[in-house]
């Protein structure tokens, strides 16, 4: 009955995808993308994220069967926790498993988000039979250069932070660590300063995410997550306004994988749109 039920229950989300190898330049597709709906068993949360592969595909591959149930599992353990504080937990958790469990160097940057919905605190027994007091929260982390933004009244919303080896807060923690930023490089080799694997760069590229926390209100029309084979030929505005009269999520991930095409972009291309 209870499955009949979550079945039948409409979600107050809808999620689109679309992915593209982009053979033009790229022989191999090391992104991945992982959506479970009703996560934790719970009626109408979500769980959403993408991994892009560099150095293979194992990382990412990882990332994206396995993350989710160690967040799930951390989430049920203590439903008291700040949901941020459990996804940096499972961020530095995986990265340390990779590096520890898998074959070869290979490495991923991640954009996660869980929606899902909360009551507020000191809140009677009453109250929690109100669905009208409940509200709807989004949290997010990430590593590296895939990116989160959310569109609310018309104007884009970044959720996430790019990890580059460009950006100077994040030369200067190479730095202090021991590392070098050569060319917008770590070592000279790799452009992300933020993933989950890279065992080869040691402390040097760390698998602490940064995080958010925002409620979700009636202004807020769609969440955009990709990797960056979308970012680095589109800009966070423009990717928004080009969806934004699309209702089809599916169709509006796609417009957007074709655009990023178009315009050049010379990487794998993944792209998930979440209407809310």
């Amino acid at each position: 009955m209870e499955e009949a039920a979550a079945d039948a229950y409409k979600l107050s989300y809808k999620v689109g995808v679309a992915e593209n190898k982009n053979a033009k330049f790229r022989r191999t597709m090391e992104d991945v993308h992982t959506y479970v709906k009703n996560f934790a068993s719970r009626l109408d949360w979500g769980y959403f994220a993408i991994f892009d592969g560099h150095a293979g595909i194992q990382a990412s591959k990882w990332c994206g069967s396995n993350l989710h149930t160690i967040i799930e599992n951390k989430l049920m353990a203590d439903e008291t926790k700040d949901v941020r504080d459990v996804l940096n937990e499972s961020f530095v958790m995986i990265d340390k498993q990779i590096n520890k469990d898998l074959q070869g160097n290979s490495g991923c940057t991640a954009a996660v988000c869980v929606l899902r919905w909360e009551l507020p605190d000191g809140c009677t027994e009453q109250e929690e039979m109100d669905l009208t007091k409940h509200k709807r929260k989004l949290y997010t982390a990430n590593v590296g250069d895939s990116r989160i933004v959310l569109f609310r009244n018309g104007q884009s919303i970044r959720l996430t932070y790019d990890h580059k080896a460009s950006d100077p807060l994040e030369m200067q923690r190479v730095e202090k660590a021991g590392g070098l930023i050569m060319k917008s490089r770590v070592n000279g080799m790799l452009a992300v300063t933020r993933s989950l694997g890279d065992k080869f760069f040691d402390s040097l590229v760390v698998g602490s995410p940064f995080t958010t926390s925002v409620e979700i209100t009636p202004a807020d029309q769609f969440l955009i997550i990709a990797c960056d084979g979308l970012w680095d030929v589109i800009d966070d505005q423009e990717a928004c306004e080009m969806i934004q009269d699309i209702e089809d999520p599916h169709e509006a991930a796609r417009a957007l994988v074709r655009n990023a095409l178009e315009r050049g972009t010379t990487d794998n291309v993944t792209v998930m749109v979440v209407t809310l």
